[in-house]
């Protein structure tokens, strides 16, 4: 008898703990992180949120979006990451993990999220520096990081550091790819003396080689000072 009653309480917990599990459905990470104030680990197709509407938003900016910023990860938005991706020399997997969120310049969901933006942030103005200025003197390379962060100050211009460099023709290095070369010493120290404040340019917007330059609008610009082969003006 007391078999038999073990038997039957023994089945009704399994029949239980069976339709548990038939019915639960475990939270999705990606969505509940996509609300925080930080990039998630991973953004997919599926994937909701207010994290999803940023990365819309700046790829929409950037030239690479053409759909609505509902905050859902469709198709198009798969097709505007992968877009994304391969310009800019990232895995083309449709997925926005850290490499992707770092060059949206979506700080990341972690303990040192201050820390490690501010590293990826040096990374990439450094990578910018190389592609950019590397036959440059190094007060000229600092002063190419600083034009960055000037753009990045100023209301005209995307308010974060890897929303300046991918600006749509802002920078010969993006077009031609030279931003995914590795930098070099000089470059990553370059960069680190500029986000430290070191300004050669004293505010400067803008620069550009007088002996390649090839846009007419940029000689409208006021030339405050040279530096090597760049002119720096506002």
């Amino acid at each position: 008898m007391k078999f038999k009653k073990f038997t039957a309480i023994t089945l009704i917990m399994i029949m239980a703990i069976t339709m548990i599990i038939q019915f639960y459905e475990p939270p999705n990470t990606a969505n509940s992180i996509g609300n925080s104030l930080f990039s998630p680990a991973m953004l997919y197709w599926g994937s909701q949120g207010s994290s999803v509407r940023t990365v819309q938003d700046k790829l929409l900016r950037w030239g690479y979006y053409d759909g609505q910023v509902d905050g859902i990860f469709g198709a198009r938005t798969y097709r505007a990451v992968r877009r994304f991706q391969e310009k800019n020399g990232i895995q083309v997997d449709g997925i926005v993990g850290p490499a992707t969120a770092a060059a949206l310049g979506m700080p990341s969901n972690t303990a040192n999220a201050q820390g490690a933006n501010r590293s990826a942030d040096e990374y990439l103005l450094a990578r910018c520096i190389h592609g950019e200025a590397r036959g440059e003197p190094y007060v000229g390379k600092v002063a190419v990081a600083a034009v960055v962060l000037n753009r990045v100050r100023d209301p005209q211009f995307p308010n974060t550091i890897a929303g300046v460099i991918y600006q749509p023709l802002a920078f010969t290095a993006v077009a031609d790819g030279q931003i995914n070369l590795t930098p070099n010493k000089d470059a990553i120290n370059a960069a680190r003396d500029a986000l430290n404040g070191w300004d050669p340019t004293y505010g400067c917007l803008y620069y550009w080689n007088p002996a390649t330059a090839t846009s007419k609008w940029i000689w409208s610009r006021q030339v405050n000072l040279k530096i090597g082969k760049h002119w720096f003006g506002i």
